[in-house]
């Protein structure tokens, strides 16, 4: 029995929170958000039922209203509250630090843990071993040395195999948990479903005397997944979460065998996939934060980003389709390569008529003709986002090579690197002026799309290059309080 079917509802004791995002219409009855957005109306029983927990009542047993919460959650439409103390403590986390030739850093996270079951130091080959080993006694950890880099998957399986405890967290080395950081992860495993938990990673802020890229970084560092708690989840608001710290069962690391020692880079995003195959829900908690140092010099960060890209091809091969450039359905797709054809009279027509079809499926709400148009509206906007931020990531070297010989693509290509990029310097307000801040993030991008084509030269697939067009889904009712679903937008990656 897989762990979602032994605990088809949210807890006894569980609160929920409704998504900053969702809107609640037709007098409370109609809900619309999630991940993807859907248009779901819920039945009277429902209704009340949403309204309790939404009040701070906690869900009080098994049945219809943890029925309700759970779907909630799974939906994106809400976040769960657990109780608070959790069962497990510090007494059932064990800690594993993979490290190479990083003491300093080291010594940094070892000082931020605190207390724990067991803590294990796996040395990954590093050139110096006696360092690792000085820092790793003065914490008073074991330490585990392979004499040959065999990867960080490798040397957390092997810190995974040497530990006991049912709770397991990796924490790089690099990395610096603040205190108190494992109390914010914790509660979320009294959900037997849940078989991992991440906190949010974000750079440090910047000191004086700095430079650019770490000011850039102090606000867009890749492996910040942004202030939204989630589901993690291929296709949502967060897709992965980085292996710089999470928080995992041991018996769900277990039954997917660990990280797959085979990938030097992205082996975080397919053991987190893994993990949702197998039936586990993986939460992404923010208000928990972890600091990372990032990248000091331009060509280590360049580097960076392009290993990161580098990394898609061989993720598209284990996870087909879950890769692709960009998700859109088929109308959004013929409505813009209508627009890049030059013919915006039927990709508005086209659009209009989309609209419309919304608007009668949508005839049970009050002003479903208002609502329609704005549901349109909205998809058509991240789309257009979507598109425009691929021409300067995957797609850039054709996008280039268009702008080479079309002064119109050239126009288009320099408004979608430059007028993103402004508004993201506005919206974040880096301590670091706009053009620095346009030209980094480009550069981020580009060196990204780089290597997303040299991974698919390498495992020759097209797969990360390629749009992905995808049908709306319909939906289902349940249980009496998930009555029915008037409509499902397909999401926009």
């Amino acid at each position: 029995m897989g762990p979602v079917t032994a605990a088809p509802g949210l807890p006894a004791g569980f609160g929920v929170a409704l998504d900053p995002r969702l809107r609640r219409v037709d007098r409370g009855r109609v809900l619309i958000g999630g991940t993807p957005m859907r248009l779901v109306r819920l039945s009277d029983a429902g209704c009340r039922a949403l309204d309790r927990l939404v009040g701070g009542a906690t869900v009080p047993g098994p049945g219809a209203t943890a029925t309700l919460a759970r779907h909630l959650v799974a939906a994106g439409m809400a976040h769960p509250r657990p109780p608070l103390p959790p069962q497990a403590g510090v007494a059932d986390v064990a800690v594993v630090i993979p490290v190479r030739d990083r003491p300093e850093g080291l010594g940094r996270a070892l000082a931020g843990i605190g207390p724990v079951a067991e803590l294990v130091v796996v040395d990954d080959g590093s050139t110096d071993a006696r360092a690792a080993a000085a820092v790793t006694a003065a914490a008073g950890a074991t330490l585990l040395r392979t004499p040959r880099p065999g990867g960080p998957a490798a040397a957390r399986n092997r810190g995974l195999h040497a530990t006991t405890a049912p709770l397991v967290a990796f924490v790089d080395s690099d990395c610096e948990p603040a205190p108190g950081w494992l109390d914010g992860l914790l509660p979320h495993l009294d959900d037997p479903v849940v078989g991992l938990v991440a906190p949010r990673v974000t750079a440090p802020p910047p000191a004086p005397g700095d430079g650019p890229l770490a000011r850039y970084e102090s606000v867009r560092s890749p492996l910040d997944m942004g202030p939204g708690e989630a589901a993690v989840r291929a296709g949502g608001l967060v897709p992965y979460v980085p292996s710089a710290v999470l928080l995992v069962r041991r018996e769900a690391a277990l039954a997917v065998g660990g990280f797959d020692e085979a990938l030097r880079v992205g082996e975080d995003v397919d053991f987190v996939w893994r993990l949702a195959a197998a039936g586990w829900i993986a939460r992404y908690e923010p208000a928990v934060r972890v600091t990372h140092a990032p990248r000091r010099r331009l060509g280590d960060w360049l580097g960076q980003r392009a290993a990161y890209g580098g990394s898609a091809a061989a993720l598209s091969r284990r996870h087909p389709g879950r890769l692709a450039a960009a998700r859109l359905s088929p109308g959004a797709a013929l409505g813009w390569a209508l627009l890049l054809l030059r013919r915006p009279a039927p990709a508005l027509g086209l659009a209009a008529v989309a609209t419309l079809r919304l608007g009668r499926r949508l005839r049970p709400l009050g002003g479903p003709w208002r609502e329609a148009a704005r549901l349109s509206a909205a998809g058509h906007a991240t789309t257009a986002r979507v598109l425009a931020d691929q021409a300067t990531r995957t797609w850039w070297p054709a996008a280039l090579g268009a702008a080479l010989v079309s002064r119109r693509a050239r126009r288009a290509l320099v408004l979608v690197a430059v007028l993103p990029s402004l508004a993201e310097w506005w919206e974040r307000r880096p301590e670091l002026d706009p053009v620095r801040y346009c030209a980094l993030r480009i550069a981020d991008a580009a060196a990204y799309g780089a290597g997303v084509w040299a991974g698919c030269a390498r495992e020759r697939t097209a797969g990360p290059l390629l749009p992905r067009l995808e049908r709306r889904e319909a939906g289902s009712a349940t249980a009496g309080l998930w009555k029915t679903v008037v409509h499902m937008l397909g999401k926009v990656d």
